[in-house]
């Protein structure tokens, strides 16, 4: 029987490391280390996860330094994972690895960037970021002489992908049979760690996208009394420090509002999690695998989580001012792409000799489009906007 670092503290229906599934290239084990925690090394020193630093959400990188970026969400992902990870007894490193890699494959500019990628591939496999967060991780790496990508365990991959079209999910079963991608042809779970991550990701955009709008000036304190999971603990804030009701205590209601908030999501995930796990009694990983999703939030929790992100699409991310740097945005990554398909040695040497490499084959021109897409979304957003510029002579951004 295998010698877990960690089964003495993980619950029966947690990934044990020493049960993983594997790396596709097979590598001995590290001596103090587990399978996870080395996933989340190799995550923390790759090339992607240091340009997340520069790529942004909601606000785009030039409009301000303290907005989030990729980097600061994927932190702040695994923090709040990790929290009740230890609380349900699941596997924490694992936890933070799929956290840290979740946006890996994220385009600049956000969702915009994403969207507009998706167009210009359209009719060549389209674009998702979570799977290119997995070919991040599989391929685009090159860190190590003897494989391409990081070459991660079976769980933290499962984790990574988060979504994918059934159309994607049978080209990738049929590349590795029985892999990360079956479970959407099957219709099962991933690992209740992947499920935490997701329902993290989610608390964590909700919270500091509130943060980053009331920063801007385009969200007011005022507006947000209409939202009930916000309204509510600001009136508590208030009741328990009154003072904090002067105009120039804004940002400190505000900081306060959002952490009460932040940890009565996290106390009713984990209530509403232990009940779900009582009911189902999942007896290993594997077993919570073929159960419906038993990570969530009460019934109440998430009729008021999904009012704020009414609320937040609404009058956020649908502001004008954020749909004009969007749009610009849009613009940007369309005409980087046309630049680039017509163009491709104006890539650098890597991506060039990628292209090179595929001249004459039956689907090149696929292939080719598949480079560009690759190189654009590992763009972080300065370099895209001077690329832009250097490329079309056109300046987007004042």
């Amino acid at each position: 029987m295998p010698i877990s670092l960690e089964n003495m503290t993980l619950a029966v229906y947690a990934c044990d490391p020493a049960y993983s599934r594997g790396r596709r290239h097979p590598e001995a084990a590290a001596p103090t280390r587990t399978e996870y925690q080395r996933d989340r090394d190799r995550i923390v020193h790759s090339t992607a996860f240091r340009r997340l630093v520069y790529k942004t959400q909601v606000f785009l990188n030039h409009e301000g330094d303290l907005f989030r970026t990729r980097l600061t969400h994927s932190l702040e992902v695994a923090q709040l994972g990790r929290s009740i990870a230890r609380a349900l007894g699941l596997n924490e490193d694992l936890v933070e690895a799929i956290a840290l890699a979740h946006d890996l494959g994220h385009t600049p500019f956000g969702h915009a960037g994403q969207d507009a990628l998706n167009e210009c591939m359209a009719g060549h496999g389209g674009f998702e970021h979570n799977l290119q967060s997995l070919r991040v991780v599989d391929q685009l790496e090159e860190r190590y002489p003897a494989f391409d990508g990081l070459n991660l365990t079976f769980e933290t991959r499962e984790g990574i992908l988060k979504h994918c079209s059934r159309k994607n999910a049978e080209l990738l079963e049929a590349a590795e049979p029985g892999g990360v991608a079956q479970r959407f042809l099957a219709r099962t779970q991933p690992s209740l760690e992947a499920q935490l991550c997701n329902l993290a990701d989610e608390i964590a955009y909700n919270a500091h996208d509130i943060d980053d709008g009331v920063r801007s000036g385009l969200l007011t304190l005022e507006q947000l009394e209409a939202v009930p999971l916000f309204d509510d603990f600001r009136r508590q804030t208030l009741q328990d420090h009154p003072q904090l009701g002067a105009a120039a205590q804004g940002r400190r209601l505000l900081y306060e509002t959002i952490r009460r908030m932040l940890s009565a999501q996290v106390y009713d995930v984990i209530e509403a999690t232990q009940q779900a796990l009582g009911a189902a009694i999942p007896m290993s990983a594997d077993a919570a695998r073929q159960l419906p999703a038993l990570l969530r939030f009460s019934d109440e929790m998430r009729a008021r989580s999904t009012a704020l992100k009414t609320f937040l699409f609404q009058n956020l991310y649908r502001h004008p001012q954020v749909v004009l740097t969007t749009g610009q945005a849009r613009q940007a990554i369309r005409e980087l792409f046309e630049a680039y398909r017509e163009s491709p040695q104006e890539m650098q040497a890597g991506f060039v000799a990628r292209v090179q490499a595929m001249h004459g084959s039956a689907d090149e021109e696929h292939a080719v489009l598949r480079v560009v897409a690759d190189y654009i979304a590992g763009m972080t957003d300065r370099f895209a906007w001077r690329e832009h510029e250097r490329l079309t002579g056109q300046r987007l951004l004042a």
